[in-house]
């Protein structure tokens, strides 16, 4: 059985956790290819002109997985508990990839993820395996090996994030979504940009998630946005660790557009550059925001200016 699997949206922050479950039972597991022109361009003709650019991105890689796989897994995630949702068009993800391609022949597989709703992620994968026809005992062992790998990787992160502060390198929190920051065309230029210009950047992610979550509450806490809450307590824990923030956005993305909006206000003492990304070709207005960015940085940390 050959399970395909979109590289966008939270396959950045879930694709360890659902490809080890899956090739644990022994699937073959098809993983879109990165981020190109290609794909984006064909997101744009399948979305709405109102969804935002990462939904786009979504929809350009289902589209290139559509007659390469058995079965497109597309998950539907409502919320990990209270305080704790997803954005909506998380929990309306398989519709909408149901009814855009529905004369193509799509073929979905999914599970509902809604803790508040009695659907742990647990429960939902156990639901998941059995109705691809795997035995209970097979997909627990396959679960435990998941969350393994998922805990792995946020073990690494940590480790990363200990190592960089170590550094005496000017240091940039890059404060935006997995599947921004890591997608290689809107994301990637972005990181390299501030690397190019002699500072070290720092994903979000890095930062353990409940301790980030738990954190979020000093910035705001009635934000209902669980990793939107954790983007505002990674801030909040290395505000006073890195030199400035680039807050990293995709266009008409709306928590997105509340949360930067609560950290420019109440982030005191540290520089922010809130950046939007929006799928243009050519990256040169990028490349300057972010080197005078950082030359405000480096001329901060020398002394030369005070802000």
């Amino acid at each position: 059985m050959r399970i395909g699997i979109p590289r966008a949206l939270y396959y950045y922050r879930y694709g360890a956790l659902w490809k080890t479950f899956f090739s644990s039972l022994g699937c073959e597991v098809v993983v879109s290819p990165k981020t190109d022109r290609a794909i984006l361009q064909s997101g744009i003709h399948y979305a709405i002109d109102e969804s935002c650019l990462s939904a786009k991105i979504y929809l350009g890689h289902v589209a290139w997985l559509i007659g390469k796989c058995d079965l497109i897994f597309v998950p539907r995630m409502a919320d990990m508990g209270r305080d704790k949702e997803f954005c909506l068009k998380f929990r309306a993800l398989p519709d909408v990839v149901y009814n855009t391609f529905r004369t193509e022949d799509v073929r979905l597989v999914t599970c509902d993820i809604a803790v508040r709703g009695g659907s742990s992620e647990m429960k939902a994968f156990a639901e998941l395996g059995k109705k691809l026809g795997f035995k209970k005992q097979q997909v627990f062992n396959a679960y435990l090996l998941a969350k393994q790998a998922e805990q792995q990787i946020q073990a690494d992160n940590t480790r990363k994030l200990e190592t960089a502060l170590a550094k005496d390198d000017l240091k940039v929190l890059v404060s935006g979504h997995a599947y921004n920051i890591y997608d290689d065309y809107i994301g990637r230029p972005v990181m390299d940009a501030i690397r190019a210009n002699h500072a070290l950047p720092i994903p979000s992610d890095w930062v353990e998630r409940e301790s980030a979550w738990q954190s979020g509450s000093e910035l705001t806490d009635t934000m209902p946005w669980m990793v939107n809450r954790e983007l505002a307590g990674a801030a909040v824990q290395l505000r006073n660790k890195v030199d400035g923030i680039v807050l990293l956005s995709s266009f008409s993305c709306g928590p997105d557009s509340m949360t930067d909006e609560i950290m420019n206000r109440r982030l005191k003492n540290i520089p922010i550059l809130t950046m939007t990304l929006d799928g243009q070709d050519g990256t040169a207005g990028m490349e300057t925001r972010i080197e005078s960015f950082v030359d405000i940085l480096h001329l901060r940390k020398d002394g030369t200016v005070c802000l």
